[in-house]
């Protein structure tokens, strides 16, 4: 499964590590991604979505609903 967030799109960046002595070498920053199952009234059916932090304030904010709809507007959720 990849590591992107369904709701908000955030996905891994590249980074480097810096030592002490300023060398640096490849890393990845994981984004903070959590598997939640969310209730919609409006289908009367429980979805499971992989979101990250930012996406349940979105979802917090605009009701799950609204936040789906406009994640699949923007194409960070391609299936129901």
């Amino acid at each position: 499964m990849s590591k992107v967030c369904q709701i908000t799109g955030r996905k891994v960046m590249v980074g480097n590590n810096v030592s002490h002595s300023n060398k640096k070498t490849k890393r990845t920053f994981s984004p903070n991604l959590k598997i939640k199952k969310f209730y919609v009234p409006e289908w009367d059916e429980w979805v499971v979505l992989k979101v990250s932090a930012a996406g349940l304030r979105t979802i917090d904010k605009k009701g799950v609903y609204q936040a789906m709809i406009d994640a699949s507007e923007k194409g960070h959720l391609d299936r129901w």
